[in-house]
């Protein structure tokens, strides 16, 4: 039996899923009679998504679809980083929506000093963008989980790699 037991901290999402959600709103955008004319345009990047539609009312629609979209294929929506809509030529609309991926070193600090502040009996070290974990109890892990799920942050945490 292991002396200690870790988790990561981690703060990604399925790329895949992601794709399959995109295809949908496509497939509903093209079917909607309110939004079936309005050009609608959605392009996937590495680290972003831009949205090009006819005007402001069309792109509310179809962020309330993406979000919809996301929710039912269990995305979290803190991955969408919404910037501010600008006008494009031909009276058109674009979005930038970034997605949040890893955790920025500020985060990691603020959680790492969280988790050291409240439980004694584990240890916490900073891997690039995520959180290694250690304790010498399973309980001990447990409870830095519930803690960390306590926390209202921007981003959305998974644990990985219980051991």
């Amino acid at each position: 039996m292991a002396d200690t037991f870790s988790f990561d901290v981690v703060s990604d999402f399925d790329r895949q899923e992601l794709v399959n959600a995109l295809d949908q709103l496509r497939r509903e955008l093209s079917q909607r009679y309110d939004l079936k004319d309005s050009k609608t345009e959605i392009a996937l990047e590495e680290s972003s998504l831009t949205i090009t539609t006819a005007s402001d009312m069309t792109l509310d629609a179809v962020t309330d679809v993406l979000r919809q979209k996301l929710t039912k294929r269990n995305l979290s929506l803190k991955i969408l980083d919404f910037q501010t809509a600008e006008a494009v030529g031909g009276n058109r609309v674009q979005q930038l929506v970034k997605l949040r991926k890893g955790l920025s070193q500020e985060l990691a600090k603020q959680l790492s000093k969280s988790v050291r502040d409240n439980l004694k009996k584990v240890s916490v070290a900073i891997q690039g963008d995520s959180l290694r974990i250690t304790g010498k109890s399973k309980d001990d892990l447990q409870q830095a989980i519930q803690l960390l799920k306590g926390e209202d942050l921007e981003v959305a945490l998974q644990f990985e790699n219980f051991r």
